[in-house]
């Protein structure tokens, strides 16, 4: 009788104990838990066994601890041939399970070329990696947060890097630099968006308010909420793994661009938060029209010359930061916190996305569309900063200097010059 009632109390204690070591480690790990069904799927799987750090070992007593390991840990869950797709079927009646099997098999449609990239193109990349590199490192040239390490970027900045696990791709999205069709692009690759079950294969048949919606994105500033505690960690092995890319302009051809888009056709929302200030303070108009109908109507709207008065104002950065159509591509995309493997110019925009797409062995799974938009032309400039006096314009050079350097832009001596 006695021993009978022990060895109930061993089973008791020990059934504590093993509860005990599962709080603990899923405290320690848990969160992880969530990231393991984002891996990427870089090349056609190739079957192997299991790596060794795979197989089962035996139990020890020791605490595990993630972060020491958590490099071999998520590792694993990027090499070829374990990836799944990132996003799960959504609810459905009937047999869900078997629903997502059908619709979100991983798609393996990685592109072999037999001949390569001319060489004229991939000494192109090279050259503008290189600038990169050459100017974050020159001490010479200095701007707001360039010296500080990824860690120190705030969350609220990072909300500009798009991740695509399926194909290990992530891309820094800069308004008016064709980011309108790169975002279709990859809302096609991650298969975020559903018709009929189907994912949308055609970029251009994604209607535009889809496009520019943040939840069809996923973006390194939501996975605080995702990941918790190690979302910055995961965030620089993506960045290590994945391929990066971004898309730049010359600087003032895209402050142009902003302005007709923003200010020369009806928004009622820019007119409200912008154009309504611009007129108060620089076109003498202290009661501007209630509304951009009215405005319109009337035949008001801020100049191209308020718009550049508004950038170099002081007050402007006091109130709020720049809007994304016109911040500076440097507080965007963080070039010399992130070593960025394509950089594209608009200038080049065809070359360059069938290059890119051919890098990533995904152009026979989607091609860049061509834009027939009335397009903002880097020789109007001379034009269009013609009302704008030359010291104000050596004041907005300043301003965006950092960005004619980095991405190898020529200084538009014609215009700082009389």
């Amino acid at each position: 009788m006695g021993t009978s009632r022990m060895f109930r109390v061993f089973v008791v204690l020990g059934s504590a104990f093993m509860i005990l070591l599962i709080i603990i480690y899923w405290d320690d790990v848990g969160a992880s838990h969530l990231y393991l069904h984002t891996p990427v799927s870089p090349g056609p799987k190739i079957p192997h066994p299991p790596p060794p750090h795979q197989q089962q070992q035996p139990h020890t007593s020791r605490t595990p601890s993630f972060l020491s390991d958590i490099d071999a840990f998520v590792n694993q869950f990027l090499e070829p041939g374990t990836g799944e797709p990132t996003d799960t079927a959504p609810a459905d009646s009937g047999n869900q399970s078997e629903k997502a099997e059908e619709r979100y098999i991983p798609r393996r449609e990685w592109k072999i070329h037999l001949t390569p990239v001319a060489a004229e193109l991939r000494e192109r990349q090279e050259q503008r990696r290189r600038l990169l590199q050459e100017m974050c490192a020159n001490d010479s040239m200095a701007f707001p947060g360039k010296n500080r390490s990824f860690d120190d970027i705030p969350n609220k900045e990072l909300d500009h890097l798009i991740v695509d696990d399926r194909h290990g791709i992530i891309y820094c999205y800069v308004p008016k630099v064709a980011c309108s069709n790169w975002k279709r692009i990859m809302i096609v690759l991650s298969e975020s968006l559903l018709r009929d079950g189907v994912p949308q294969r055609d970029p251009l048949s994604i209607p535009r308010d889809l496009v520019h919606n943040s939840s069809m994105h996923f973006t390194f500033n939501k996975f605080w909420k995702r990941y918790g505690k190690f979302a910055k960690h995961l965030m620089k092995v993506k960045l290590k793994k994945y391929t990066k890319f971004i898309f730049v302009r010359d600087p003032f051809v895209r402050l142009i661009s902003a302005y007709r888009n923003k200010f020369e056709l009806r928004n009622e929302n820019f007119y409200r938060r912008f154009a309504q200030v611009m007129l108060r303070r620089y076109a003498n108009q202290p009661t501007p029209p209630a509304s951009v109908d009215e405005a319109f109507g009337v035949g008001i709207h801020p100049s191209f010359s308020n718009f550049i008065q508004y950038l170099l104002d002081p007050q402007t950065e006091k109130e709020m930061p720049f809007n994304e159509h016109w911040r500076q591509v440097y507080r965007l995309c963080h070039p010399c916190q992130i070593q960025y493997d394509f950089v594209g110019h608009l200038e080049t925009a065809e070359e360059d996305a069938e290059h890119l797409l051919r890098q990533l062995k995904v152009d026979n799974v989607v091609e860049f569309p061509t834009s027939s938009r009335n397009l903002t032309a880097s020789s109007w400039e001379t034009d269009w900063f013609n009302t704008v006096p030359l010291e104000t314009r050596k004041e907005l050079y300043k301003l965006y200097e950092p960005d004619f350097r980095l991405f190898g832009y020529d200084k538009p001596d014609s215009l700082l010059n009389e």
